[in-house]
């Protein structure tokens, strides 16, 4: 019987896995209440090693939000490149609708709306601001669109965020259906 020899992973796919990991262990409890033990202990490391692998909690918590805000300028790229029309209102449809899909994976969402509230952490702040700034870059490039168009787009999002995060959108309420309308 041939023995296995057991490979190591490098410390990228580590890396990997601790931002799998990190996600929902800071999207159940956000910066403030997640420690990097539960981080660590989630990803199946030493605390030691994700100190090796991230300089801080601030930084691996940076890194989601880029991750995240990755995530969303492909997303967006996908339903931009499947529109036929140059009209900015129809780009912005279909960056609007792939935008909720990509909310729907509470585990993102609820790492946006914590970098939101986490922003007064210099490296988050600095990570939250680059990424406001290259989705609005980003927006403005593929759709075309106005600031007044860019800035209602923006705003129609963030409100999604908020009800998402609430779960108003299982509800059949009048301020719900005022808010989604």
């Amino acid at each position: 019987m041939e023995a296995k020899t057991r490979q190591r992973s490098t410390a990228e796919e580590r890396r990997a896995t601790v931002m799998r990991t990190a996600i929902k262990t800071f999207a159940e409890r956000g910066y403030y209440g997640t420690s990097t033990m539960d981080v660590a202990k989630a990803a199946g490391i030493s605390q030691g090693y994700l100190y090796r692998l991230f300089k801080d909690k601030e930084t691996l918590f940076a890194a989601l939000v880029d991750h995240c805000s990755a995530r969303l300028r492909e997303d967006a790229a996908a339903a931009a490149a499947t529109v036929t029309s140059t009209e900015p209102e129809a780009v912005l449809k279909a960056m609007a609708v792939s935008y909720e899909d990509v909310i729907a994976d509470r585990d993102v969402l609820m790492i946006l709306m914590h970098a939101n509230c986490s922003a007064g952490e210099p490296v988050i702040g600095e990570a939250v601001r680059a990424c406001y700034a290259k989705q609005i870059e980003y927006v403005r490039a593929v759709s075309g669109a106005s600031d007044e168009q860019i800035r209602r787009f923006f705003a129609d999002s963030l409100l999604s965020n908020v009800l998402v995060a609430v779960d108003a959108i299982s509800l059949d309420a009048p301020w719900v259906r005022t808010l989604r309308a």
